[in-house]
């Protein structure tokens, strides 16, 4: 259970495999690297930094972690948390609340709750990501446009109120290299997908602003020399009060840790089609975020665009992700000079297309179609993430939908279903189980029972994995769902898309009206096809026999095995 990835596939290893590992790992390392230092930067530290955390960390992620191709780092969902901790309480408050939040991490790994973070509901998540990229496309605009502002505003409001009174120091200059450099990272992928465009664009302008002089803030002119040489560790200085006022956002960096590693673990997994360790993962983002401070660096965790990045380069083991590490370190004890002359509208167009990729603009459009409840689930968390405190906007937002959860199963229970359940009784006799019935070759048969929420459908995710080979037709039994939340729309949605790469055609039965009326507002019902929704699983089964080519058996000619009969 708590064994790395890279020992259990060691004797996977050939020397064909490491080597595209290889490749793919010094293709990460070049992507990686515009990107740790824009982090750095938005999160208020100085840009090595982020160097540093993406060698040492993103090393120690790959090392010890439970997936094959994750790639740790510095990622965008730090900035607001960090930049609030460096504010207040200076370097050295976060470096300890970042080996704090180390430590809370590997305790999750140990006592096994790597599975529980599945079961965080997908408005929260996509609430505080979505308002986290608001927050950080407002934090871009002062370098993007060049505006003189001594000192910007940390909270959401005041930072738009601060860049209108001062639009007239708007700087030519700076708007004209912003806006090539997020031309040139938007139109490179139409020339290649194998450098990154954002490299691209860094090169470019730096070369423009100091072939021409131009008036443009760099690097050099806001933070000076970059050091090209990892430091010696040092512990940090602590004392009891600040530890106590650290707790909660070393916290909230060890939750969000958590969930964005998590989540790109599980992104990587449907990519090559593989299960990651939950728990080892946890495990290795702990020990990376204990380790990593010492030397100077800031919170790992893995990031989805990277290990995406990384699996599309052929990468399918952690020895890829290893080498994209060894491949930053070389970059900056070699060219780490070079990079103090990086302009800053430059890293401020990185961010602002990070920020729109982190929207989800998309999904949280069509979370607005979803059940009321989970609407306003959505729009809390994303609203008090901007406009207050990361930390508030988590914890208001588990809060409110498990209120939610509780509230909806007592509308949908009644006396009889709680005695049924106290009494514990072992399963009666069901005339309509899928064993009274005759499923053809090639069909196969998967039933929810009880309400599809945040839980469920993790559960259900994992069962499809169970699969080796994918069937011919799949049907879903839904005859005990009376109720789907967004998380449940989301986890068919993913599953219609899995059945269309394969080729299996997806039929629903014994849909309830609360569930077919959201799967009509979240567009699926369209997209499955009224044709393939079914009241009764006897029709059900009638239509998959009709796409297979054979005969119908009907309601009157089902099934009975032996064993049914013997009963």
């Amino acid at each position: 259970m708590f064994k790395p990835k890279l020992f259990s596939i060691l004797p996977e290893l050939t020397p064909d495999r490491i080597i595209k590992d290889v490749i793919a790992g010094i293709m990460v390392g070049i992507v990686a690297l515009p990107l740790a230092i824009a982090f750095a930067i938005a999160s208020g530290v100085s840009p090595e930094k982020g160097l540093i955390t993406a060698v040492i960390g993103g090393f120690l992620v790959s090392f010890l972690g439970g997936s094959r191709v994750q790639i740790g780092g510095p990622t965008g969902a730090f900035i607001v948390i960090l930049y609030g901790i460096v504010q207040q309480f200076g370097i050295n408050g976060l470096v300890i609340a970042t080996i704090m939040s180390g430590i809370i991490l590997m305790i999750m790994g140990f006592a096994q709750f790597g599975s529980l973070i599945k079961f965080i509901p997908y408005p929260v998540i996509v609430g505080f990501t979505s308002g986290i990229a608001v927050i950080i496309f407002s934090s871009q605009i002062k370098d993007f446009l060049g505006l003189d502002i001594a000192t910007v505003p940390a909270d959401f409001l005041g930072k738009w109120s601060a860049y209108g009174t001062h639009l007239s120091t708007l700087n030519i200059p700076s708007l004209m290299v912003g806006t090539l450099a997020l031309l040139i990272i938007l139109l490179w992928p139409k020339v290649s997908r194998k450098v990154p465009g954002s490299l691209v664009a860094i090169i470019v302008t730096t070369l423009l602003v100091h072939s021409f002089a131009l008036d443009v803030d760099t690097i050099a002119s806001r933070f000076g020399e970059i050091p090209s040489a990892i430091p010696f560790p040092s512990l940090p200085s602590v004392d009891f009060a600040t530890f106590q006022k650290l707790l909660m956002p070393a916290i909230t960096i060890a939750l969000l840790g958590a969930i964005e590693a998590l989540l790109s673990a599980v992104v990587a997994d449907g990519m090559i089609g593989s299960r990651h360790k939950s728990n080892m993962e946890l495990i290795a983002q702990g020990a990376a975020n204990i380790i990593t401070p010492l030397f100077g660096g800031i919170p790992v965790t893995g990031a989805i665009a990277r290990t995406a990045t990384n699996v599309k380069n052929g990468g399918r083991t952690p020895i890829a992700g290893m080498v994209h590490a060894l491949t930053l370190l070389l970059i900056m004890l070699l060219f780490g000079r070079w990079a103090k002359l990086i302009p800053m509208p430059a890293l401020a167009a990185i961010l602002i297309v990070v920020a729109w990729n982190m929207s989800e603009i998309k999904v949280f459009r069509q979370l607005l179609k979803s059940p009321r409840s989970d609407v306003i689930v959505l729009l809390t968390t994303f609203g008090l993430t901007v406009v207050f405190d990361l930390t508030i906007a988590i914890e208001i937002g588990m809060l409110l939908a498990v209120v939610l959860f509780m509230q909806r199963m007592a509308e949908l229970s009644n006396v009889g279903v709680i005695t049924k359940e106290l009494t514990d009784r072992e399963e009666e006799e069901d005339p309509n189980t899928i064993v009274t019935r005759k499923v053809p070759d090639g069909v196969e048969v998967f039933e929810i029972n009880g309400p599809f929420f945040f839980g469920a459908a993790s559960k259900f995710r994992e069962a499809m994995h169970i699969v080796e080979k994918a069937p011919k037709i799949r049907i879903i039994r839904m005859r005990s769902v009376l109720s789907i939340d967004a998380t449940g729309l989301n986890m068919m949605r993913e599953l219609l898309k899995d059945c269309n790469k394969t080729g299996t055609r997806l039929i629903l039965s014994g849909v309830h009206a609360q569930p077919l009326f959201a799967l009509q507002q979240y567009d699926l019902y369209d997209e499955i096809g009224e044709e393939h929704i079914f009241g009764n699983i006897d029709d059900a089964l009638d239509h998959a026999r009709e796409l297979l080519g054979l005969p119908k058996v009907g309601r009157q000619q089902n099934f009975m095995p032996s064993v049914q009969r013997e009963k």
